[in-house]
């Protein structure tokens, strides 16, 4: 189960603490019981405000084996909440003035399971993207080296991305065989071939200018990132662009990773105070 920042029991804040201002329904008791938030602010849609979401959020899908493996079902049937659940949390999140999803769904790394296992997902990622294409105005996009997947897939991605280009809704980004480690290798490489040709010289290297060479193109970086599945590590899943997203971990296995779990990340994303390296004491 997931769980909110919680106050210590010994402390209670005035309803004018800075700390949650922005969350205060006009009931405080609604807000702070005996020194910790009280469920209502789990449940209560009022409280999610739209001026305070985050524009953009990246999720590592994580449990889907677990889940299977627990209920003594073959792993394949944890995987099948992939598509399902990023439908669900593209509608919340259209609702909540959310702009754009990155969903890390395999990596680099996970060409290392079974070959039926990842025969299994790369099918269902064809089913995936032949469902998206016509989905409630998303923007479908991947990110991520296409050359090693199968063919098949590789048309659906690219029909699917000319399918939705001109979607004006939230545009959702798929990380498939994506690593942060790679992608951040070929963006130096590429630097230094065109230093090497004399295209750029060495002083007009930036941080602007590095990011344009990675595969997102750090267009907007994330506000946010969330990982399901209990585990708390970024996993080679976009390094240099999560520099200062705020990060939030969950015991919950991505197949119950529905509306209420995501928007408890949402609400724990609404109570901290980013700062960038500065302060605002």
């Amino acid at each position: 189960m997931s769980s909110l920042l919680v106050l210590p029991q010994a402390q209670f804040f005035p309803v004018s603490y800075n700390l949650d201002r922005r969350l205060l329904s006009k009931n405080s008791s609604d807000i702070f019981r005996y020194g910790h938030f009280s469920k209502s602010l789990r449940h209560d849609d009022q409280l999610v405000h739209p001026e305070f979401t985050p524009k953009h959020v990246a999720i590592i899908m994580d449990g889907n084996r677990r889940w299977a493996k627990a209920r003594g079902l073959p792993v394949q049937e944890g995987h099948k909440f992939i598509t399902p659940n990023l439908k669900n949390i593209c509608n919340v999140s259209t609702k909540l003035g959310i702009q754009v999803i990155t969903a890390f769904a395999f990596s680099t790394e996970n060409w290392n399971r079974s070959k039926e296992e990842v025969d299994f997902l790369m099918k269902l990622f064809e089913q995936f993207f032949e469902e998206f294409m016509r989905f409630g105005g998303v923007r479908v996009s991947v990110i991520g080296g296409r050359s090693k997947l199968p063919i098949k897939l590789q048309k659906g991605i690219e029909l699917t991305e000319e399918a939705t280009k001109g979607n004006k809704g939230l545009h959702l980004t798929m990380a498939l065989n994506y690593g942060g480690k790679y992608d951040m290798l070929q963006a130096t490489k590429s630097i230094a071939s065109k230093v090497k040709d004399g295209l750029i010289n060495l002083e007009d290297i930036n941080n602007k200018l590095f990011e344009q060479e990675l595969a997102t193109k750090c267009a907007k970086t994330p506000d946010l990132v969330i990982r399901t599945g209990g585990e708390q590590r970024l996993s080679n899943f976009l390094l240099w662009e999560l520099a200062y997203s705020e990060l939030y971990f969950t015991k919950t296995l991505f197949p119950d990773f529905g509306e209420e779990p995501f928007k408890e990340a949402i609400l724990s994303f609404q109570q901290r105070h980013r700062r960038f390296g500065g302060h605002t004491y």
